[in-house]
């Protein structure tokens, strides 16, 4: 499903990941403290809090008319709004949170992984764990944003149509309104036997 990418030094990108993948990373790395960087430049605020994860199932019918389903996997963070001095998560201590998710709420492993957060400087989004940074002392998940795509192309189909009709974004083509022809000698009358 995803591709790896590995880049100079301790610098490892990817594509939209399985939980399985993203928590297998994170356990190769316990004693480091764990950063979230959501803009260049920006990290979510080292006394941030993991909220709640979110086991999301989806189901959705694209506008080619294919129904499609997958599953989530949301790990919302927080940023308390006084900052706590000297607080800061371990990638150890993250994992403790997901344990004692999964002893409630079985995550499903081939779930795509999301992390959702936002502060009173960047609206809240759902964003893709997107290269992962190993340094000294820290361990830091630089996010990319979401993205949105047309499934029926991506299948090479058209949107919902058929590729002389053009796709779902042309005008809908003009219907013909068909007239009932009617002879006088189908009609039926009352008493005539006809129904």
């Amino acid at each position: 499903m995803n591709q790896l990418n590995t880049v100079a030094g301790d610098r490892v990108t990817r594509g939209p990941m399985t939980w399985g993948e993203f928590k297998s990373t994170l356990e190769q790395n316990p004693d480091l403290h764990l950063q979230f960087q959501y803009e260049e430049g920006k990290f979510v605020d080292s006394s941030y809090h993991i909220t709640e994860i979110k086991q999301a199932p989806i189901v959705s019918v694209d506008c080619g008319g294919v129904m499609n389903n997958w599953t989530e996997i949301i790990v919302q963070l927080w940023e308390p709004s006084v900052k706590e001095v000297d607080r800061s998560m371990k990638v150890g201590k993250a994992l403790k949170i997901v344990n004692l998710v999964e002893k409630t709420l079985p995550l499903d492993a081939d779930a795509t992984v999301k992390i959702e957060f936002g502060n009173s400087k960047f609206d809240t989004r759902q964003m893709y764990p997107g290269e992962f940074v190993s340094g000294s002392e820290t361990f830091t998940v630089n996010l990319v944003p979401d993205f949105t795509q047309c499934k029926a192309l991506t299948r090479n189909e058209s949107c919902g149509t058929t590729s002389a009709e053009g796709s779902c974004c042309t005008p809908a083509p003009v219907k013909e309104e068909l007239e009932l022809a009617v002879s006088e000698a189908a009609c039926c009358e009352p008493g005539s036997g006809c129904c």
